[in-house]
C-alpha cells in the first residue's frame, strides 16, 4: 500500500512513517519537497535501525504533489490549514484514495485547552475536509487521542486505542488494519463520520488532565 502524509516532517507524521515502513511506501510531505526528502532519508536511517527488516519505504514530496498517487493519504495538518491546503489538493487524488483526518481544532486558553467548534461555534475539522474532499465515503477520521512522543518510539507498543469514524465500511476496514499493524494500538468503531466531533473533543480534555494531573503522554483505552 502507497500511504502520503500531508504535514509528515511534524512529530505524527514521523510515528506514522516509521510504524508502517515496515509493509508499505510512505510518502512524508511538506510545504517545501527539500524538507520532506531530508526528513524522509532521517526516517529511513531511523528504521533502518530500529527493524532487522524493511519491506516498504519512505520518500518525501510536497504536500500537493504526493496527493497524487496515493492509497490513503492522511491530513496531519492543523485546524487553521484546512481550508488552503485542501483546496490545493482537490481533484489532485485518485478517487479511490481515502483520506484520513486525525485533525484536533483546539486552542489554549488561560483557562486551559478548548475545543474550539464548542467554544466558538465553528465546524468539527473532519466535517470541513469531507465539504473540500468529495466524495463523502472516502473520508475516514481516527488517531485523535494519540502521543506524538509514543507513535515515534517504535521499541514500545502505544497500549491505548483509536477511535474510528467514517460513513463507508469499506474504507473504514482498510483503515482499521492500517491501525492494527501499529503494535498496542486497537481500533475501536465509533460510528457514523458524523461522530468526529466525540473523539475530536478528547484531545483537549487529555491536554488539560495531563497537565493539572503531571500525567506523560496519557492515551484513552476501553476497559
Amino acid at each position: 500500500m502507497r500511504i502520503g502524509i500531508v504535514g509528515g516532517t511534524g512529530g505524527m507524521g514521523e510515528g506514522f512513517a516509521l510504524r508502517w515502513c515496515k509493509k508499505h511506501d510512505v510518502v512524508v510531505g511538506s510545504r517545501d519537497a527539500k524538507k520532506a526528502r531530508e526528513a524522509a532519508d532521517n526516517y529511513t536511517k531511523a528504521a533502518k535501525e530500529a527493524y532487522d527488516s524493511v519491506a516498504g519505504s519512505i520518500t518525501g514530496d510536497d504536500n500537493i504533489a504526493l496527493g497524487k498517487d496515493v492509497d490513503v493519504l492522511i491530513l496531519s495538518i492543523p485546524y487553521e490549514f484546512i481550508d488552503d491546503t485542501c483546496d490545493k489538493l482537490a481533484g489532485r487524488i485518485r478517487d479511490d484514495c481515502i483520506v484520513v483526518s486525525p485533525i484536533v481544532p483546539m486552542a489554549r486558553t488561560d483557562a486551559g485547552f478548548i475545543y474550539i467548534p464548542l467554544e466558538q461555534g465553528t465546524r468539527q475539522a473532519v466535517e470541513m475536509v469531507a465539504e473540500k474532499l468529495p466524495p463523502r465515503p472516502r473520508i475516514v477520521s481516527a488517531f485523535h487521542t494519540i502521543s506524538e512522543v509514543k507513535l515515534k518510539n517504535v521499541c514500545q507498543g502505544l497500549d491505548a486505542d483509536t477511535f474510528i469514524c467514517g460513513d463507508d465500511q469499506g474504507a473504514v476496514a482498510k483503515l482499521t488494519e492500517l491501525v492494527s499493524e501499529i503494535a498496542g494500538l486497537r481500533p475501536v468503531y465509533l460510528g457514523p463520520l458524523a461522530l468526529t466531533y466525540q473523539a475530536e473533543i478528547l484531545t483537549p480534555m487529555l491536554l488539560n488532565a495531563a497537565k493539572r494531573n503531571k500525567l506523560k503522554h496519557p492515551g484513552v483505552k476501553l476497559i
